[in-house]
């Protein structure tokens, strides 16, 4: 049986490669527009998918909503490597590339952490308690980056060109 605790090893890795792409990459070129808006649009696709199964029991039906938005949520993350060959290092592809794959395997396990959220469970995972707590955590974190992102990239910062 799969302890419940190695299910949030992906959102750890997550939030590794973000802060990593957000504090090295991002901070050392300038976003164009498309970018500070895509970024907090990319997080919100993730907060549909928590809030979904914040707030809905899973059922057959809710499982197969839950399936489509995380399947939007990865490809929809995606949308911005057209362009990016235009701004990004190789180091800042590869980071992409990490988080595309983290950002999979995240929402995989949200759904897997799913059903001890509304007191079921599943048949080869042992939930250990601490399932809620930790899904309002990373919830949280995610808005409160989210708003980082839609405050800071859109009103507080200014590129270096307008700072001279």
């Amino acid at each position: 049986m799969l302890s419940s605790r190695y299910l949030v090893v992906p959102f750890a890795l997550q939030v590794i490669c973000m802060g990593g792409d957000e504090l090295y990459f991002h901070l050392r070129r300038e976003l164009p527009r498309w970018e500070r808006i895509g970024h907090p649009l990319d997080t919100l696709t993730v907060l549909l998918c928590l809030g979904w199964v914040w707030l809905v029991s899973p059922s057959a039906t809710a499982v197969f909503i839950y399936l489509g938005l995380a399947l939007f949520s990865c490809l929809f993350v995606t949308k911005d490597e057209f362009v990016h060959y235009k701004y990004c290092s190789a180091g800042e592809h590869w980071m992409h590339a990490l988080q595309f794959i983290f950002h999979t395997l995240a929402l995989l396990c949200v759904g897997l952490l799913w059903p001890a959220l509304h007191q079921q469970s599943l048949p080869l995972i042992r939930y250990e308690g601490f399932e809620r707590a930790f899904f309002i955590g990373n919830f949280a974190l995610t808005f409160g980056f989210g708003l980082y992102q839609l405050i800071y990239w859109n009103f507080l910062w200014r590129p270096a060109s307008a700072t001279r």
